[in-house]
């Protein structure tokens, strides 16, 4: 049962699309099958536009990616945000920290680095990797030989 709401950014999304066994693929599932994924619109719009753009023809069919914004929309939790909150450098960082506030959800996962540089009370912004390894219980990591990516080797217990 998916009780802790969650936030995920928009690119360690993207990057779970195009590496589903990689890393971050392996922290994306398991925030898939243990916490509640939380979307607002904006957040959404963001992935969807992106998702849609060219550069992902080569990693993602038409189908694929309808199929995962479908999964995603349907199994998220939805807030409404006011836009009016202002903490990042970055205006267009600003939603996935008051999704996160709204939905009051402890954790929003991010690779930007405008974003993990924002201080908010009650809410961490993590890496996949820092939160890999504060919450989920891995085993082993590896480092890939080719790409120098860390891989989860065995699997999360």
């Amino acid at each position: 049962m998916k009780v802790e709401p969650i936030v995920v950014d928009t690119n360690v999304l993207l990057s779970f699309v195009i590496r589903p066994h990689g890393f971050i693929g392996e922290v994306v599932s398991w925030l898939l099958d243990n916490r509640q994924l939380i979307f607002c619109t904006e957040t959404f719009d963001e992935l969807k536009t992106r998702l849609w753009r060219p550069k992902f023809d080569r990693y993602v069919t038409i189908e694929e990616r309808k199929l995962f914004l479908n999964d995603y929309a349907m199994n998220a939790g939805w807030v409404e945000i006011t836009n009016e909150l202002k903490f990042s450098r970055d205006p267009d960082d600003n939603k996935f920290i008051e999704t996160a506030l709204v939905a009051s959800a402890p954790v929003l996962v991010s690779g930007d680095s405008d974003l993990l540089n924002v201080r908010v009370d009650n809410l961490e912004i993590l890496t996949p990797r820092q939160f890999a390894e504060k919450y989920i219980d891995v085993v082993q990591y590896w480092i890939h030989e080719t790409s120098g990516e860390y891989i989860v080797k065995e699997s999360a217990v």
